[in-house]
């Protein structure tokens, strides 16, 4: 399986009718934290094997690319949304967007990985043939033209939201408004909202990050919400990160550090579930101390408890510090239309804006909206089990990340990466082309909400998702200390993954792909 990739670089698109063609063990679709990570991981743990990245952008950092709105930064820290092999060296913990990209770059570049990453190609349709166990995959470019790629394995990086279509929320009189209306997903490069009045639609992540950045400047920011959101308040700088790295070599003292929050999310996430009541009062007494007499129980209330929903992060309580100088406010209320100068709320109240920023959450997918297709069938993802949290039932030689939602979404990344490169090398060892998770349509097996989080993008999507069951193989699970220690024990060969070889030879199918 092993040669030199003729795919390495950016290399010239074709024209459109006469496609490209290339061939490499392993096709990983994004260069983002998941991609990256994929490719640094195989370049460790596979050196021998070749792969292409395919991504759609001009650049590296996928989703930290993609959102340029003000503040944008991690909704975790640093120690446990960095990679395993790589420390995070920043003094803040609680990192910037362009911070995150530098991170992303510097691996890219230090690793060599930068070569090996084809930029600007949106891949349309992926198709296994069983006969020659390859993957196809069509990419197109922004003028139209057309490339090739089969691959051996194919690795899906490519989150698990639509980077096209955001989620708007249908909210009448949008069209009446006389100001600027933007989703932070898009935001514009040269939006101007110094000295002006303006309203935050929403109170999840974004909109906790977005309102204490515009308040800098605007002057006002309303964060109009429909429904509370439990949030947590934690330093931007992790004293103890800190002064570990003053005593310790770094790769040490970032071991501790991941090892450490590694855990306490964990613990907070379980405490969470099984008492309720006194995160809900622990939560609540931290916020009233960061507010004072500004408080409003109502707007920090929400009715569900904590961990129902992904725990909002304020690092250093910037959101409340905006709150109390009398640059931000909280509104909680139902809309009843967007008018010419503002929003009129079902109340009767008017909240008048120059600036509406609709903060309304994604608009989730699978497999990054690309056409997969088994033996000339379309994969419906619904229909299909997660195995190991990282393949399929029944879909040979594919694995896709879909981090956690209740820790950070490197912890998945990079488990899921070391445990396709055991495959590869067990593939390789036993002489097998394809690893498939067989799953018998009478399984028995009984299925397992693990998306049970009532957060509105997992709710609006439940339907597009793959299924979970009981069994620890054939589940998306929700506890990566546990996960992290199953995966590094359980044996490739358990009796469900099938190891088989091609029946017939790649050379067809490259030939017909390029016709």
């Amino acid at each position: 399986m092993g040669y030199e990739s003729p795919v390495a670089g950016n290399g010239a698109a074709s024209s459109p009718g006469s496609p490209a063609v290339a061939e490499v063990d392993v096709a990983i679709i994004g260069a983002g934290i998941s991609g990256i990570g994929m490719a640094a991981h195989m370049q460790m743990r596979c050196p021998d094997r070749s792969y292409a990245v395919l991504e759609r952008r001009p650049r590296i950092g996928g989703t930290w690319d993609l959102f340029r709105y003000p503040g944008v930064r991690s909704d975790s820290d640093m120690h446990t949304l960095g990679f395993v092999f790589e420390p995070w060296k920043h003094e803040k913990s609680i990192a910037d967007g362009p911070s995150i990209l530098d991170y992303l770059n510097r691996i890219a570049d230090e690793r060599g990985i930068r070569r090996h990453i084809r930029f600007g190609r949106k891949v349309l349709t992926a198709d296994w043939d069983s006969a020659t166990a390859r993957w196809t995959l069509v990419s197109e470019t922004d003028d139209g033209a057309r490339d090739v790629l089969v691959a051996r394995f194919l690795y899906l990086g490519s989150g698990y939201y639509d980077y096209d279509q955001p989620y708007e929320a249908a909210i009448p009189g949008k069209e009446d408004f006389a100001g600027k209306l933007v989703h932070p997903q898009f935001w514009p490069a040269d939006l101007d909202y110094a000295g002006k009045n303006v309203v935050v639609i929403g109170s999840g992540a974004t909109a906790i990050t977005v309102v204490p950045a515009m308040a800098r400047e605007a002057a006002h920011v309303t964060m109009l919400q429909r429904t509370p959101t439990w949030c947590g308040i934690r330093p931007a700088k992790d004293g103890i990160a800190n002064f570990l790295r003053r005593i310790l070599p770094e790769r040490t003292a970032y071991a501790i550090t991941r090892w450490k929050n590694v855990r306490v999310q964990n613990i907070v996430f379980k405490r969470a579930r099984e008492k309720p009541e006194q995160v809900k009062a622990f939560l609540t007494d931290k916020i009233k101390a960061a507010l004072g007499d500004k408080f409003d129980a109502k707007a920090f209330t929400p009715p569900y408890d904590p961990w129902d929903q992904r725990l909002c992060l304020v690092p250093d309580g910037d959101l409340f510090d905006a709150i109390r100088a009398g640059k931000a406010s909280v509104v909680t209320d139902h809309i009843d239309r967007i008018d010419a100068t503002g929003i009129r709320l079902q109340s009767g109240e008017h909240i008048a804006a120059d600036v509406i920023v609709t903060a309304t959450g994604l608009k989730m997918n699978m497999a990054g909206n690309i056409a997969v297709r088994v033996d000339g069938a379309e994969v419906d993802w619904s229909q299909h089990y997660y195995y190991k949290g990282c393949m399929f039932s029944n879909v040979p030689n594919l694995a896709a990340v879909f981090g956690y939602l209740n820790a950070s979404w490197t912890l998945r990344a990079d488990i899921d990466s070391e445990y396709v490169c055991k495959l590869l090398d067990t593939m390789k060892r036993r002489g097998a082309d394809v690893a498939t998770p067989v799953l018998a349509a009478d399984h028995g097996m009984t299925d397992d909400n693990v998306y049970d989080f009532s957060s509105g993008y997992i709710q609006r999507a439940r339907h597009l998702l793959p299924k979970s069951a009981t069994d620890m193989r054939w589940r998306l699970n929700q506890d990566y200390v546990r996960d992290r220690a199953w995966m590094a024990s359980d044996p490739i060969e358990d009796g469900v993954l099938h190891l088989t070889k091609a029946t017939a030879q790649a050379a067809p199918a490259l030939l017909e792909a390029a016709e």
